[in-house]
């Protein structure tokens, strides 16, 4: 991973720095909120880590900072003097996480891998259907046409209509896209190689091209984009899936995206539990850090809180179960992920 450490304290942060680099990161050390933010303009980071006091700015001004201008940045804070519940505030106004000092190495190697599982999530999982099965099933169960874009040599099926898009040219897929609109108002479509496109135009085009997809297919079908994680950052990873996602399915992808929330919710499939029974579920000594979890999956209709137990909703299940399609889409030989955009008919429903 690529990670910027941020703390006045010059020991502090070159012993983390070596420990870090020890386990074959690439780190930067910055000593103030404002060199941070030079790093920042200059450099792409998988993670921040930042003290949460600290001369002048702290922890929470970058926290702002980065949430306003490299929102895709998850910010983790570092904390010796704060109370635990300021911490949780921290993750309340966007942190990703909190660690303690003193703290051993084990802790922020937790952490960091817990991260990157949000970052893996983001980017899909490791047997998923391929696009060309995934086409197939939508127009075989679900009665859906589907637009396959893709430049490879894939053969038609009932249902499906293949054609090559013009990666260098949104507008010519857009308007590829429309045609087909205006002939099946029941459709889908897959498009493929979405880095392709972040290679030829800037990544705020790109967004704003696959946001203007999704918002053409609201009420005729789901939208897939396929895009090879070797050429795609963390950050645009997440960027992407975030722009395809429906408001309702972004906002539960972002809490399912937690791998902490992840075993909860599965432990609330399997019947209810207490916080004990919670805690121990998401491998957590850390009640506070727990409870701050459990309100989310609350606030965001998966979970409902019961006297003493927690117990999945509806909508919860349903979340469960869309992990299995919102994975990533790969084909034999290739390490592709997606960002899907599939909304239920009642995707707010508890």
């Amino acid at each position: 991973m690529r990670i910027l450490i941020v703390d006045d304290d010059r020991v502090f942060r070159e012993e983390l720095a070596e420990l870090l680099r020890d386990d074959r990161h690439e780190v930067t050390a910055s000593p103030s909120v404002p060199k941070a933010l030079e790093e920042l303009a200059h450099d792409e980071f998988d993670v921040v880590l930042s003290d949460l006091r600290m001369p002048r700015q702290g922890g929470l001004d970058l926290l702002r900072e980065v949430r306003a201008h490299y929102p895709s940045t998850p910010v983790v804070m570092v904390t010796g003097f704060a109370t635990v519940e300021t911490a949780v505030a921290a993750m309340k106004a966007g942190a990703a996480e909190y660690v303690q000092k003193p703290f051993q190495i084990g802790q922020v190697r937790k952490v960091l891998e817990e991260i990157e599982q949000e970052a893996r999530f983001a980017a899909g999982g490791a047997n998923p259907p391929t696009p060309e099965a995934l086409a197939r099933a939508w127009a075989r169960q679900e009665g859906t046409a589907v637009l396959h874009l893709t430049t490879r040599a894939v053969r038609a099926a009932p249902g499906v209509s293949v054609a090559a898009p013009d990666l260098e040219n949104p507008a010519a897929i857009r308007a590829q896209v429309a045609d087909f609109l205006t002939q099946h108002p029941r459709a889908g479509v897959i498009l493929e190689d979405a880095d392709r496109l972040l290679a030829h135009h800037r990544r705020a085009d790109i967004l704003a091209f696959l946001s203007d997809l999704r918002s053409r297919l609201e009420g005729h079908g789901p939208l897939v984009v396929t895009f090879d994680p070797r050429r795609t950052s963390a950050s645009a990873v997440r960027d992407l899936r975030a722009a395809v996602a429906g408001p309702a399915t972004h906002q539960t992808l972002e809490t399912l995206g937690n791998p902490i929330r992840r075993a909860v919710l599965r432990r609330a499939f399997d019947g209810p539990c207490s916080f004990t029974e919670a805690l121990k579920a998401a491998d957590l000594e850390d009640s506070p850090k727990l409870a701050f979890h459990l309100r989310r999956l609350v606030d965001d209709g998966l979970l409902l809180h019961d006297q003493e137990s927690y117990r999945i909703t509806p909508k919860g299940r349903e979340a469960l179960l869309w992990l299995s399609e919102i994975d990533a889409l790969a084909r034999p030989g290739a390490s592709l992920a997606a960002a899907v955009a599939h909304e239920r008919s009642e995707p707010d429903r508890a």
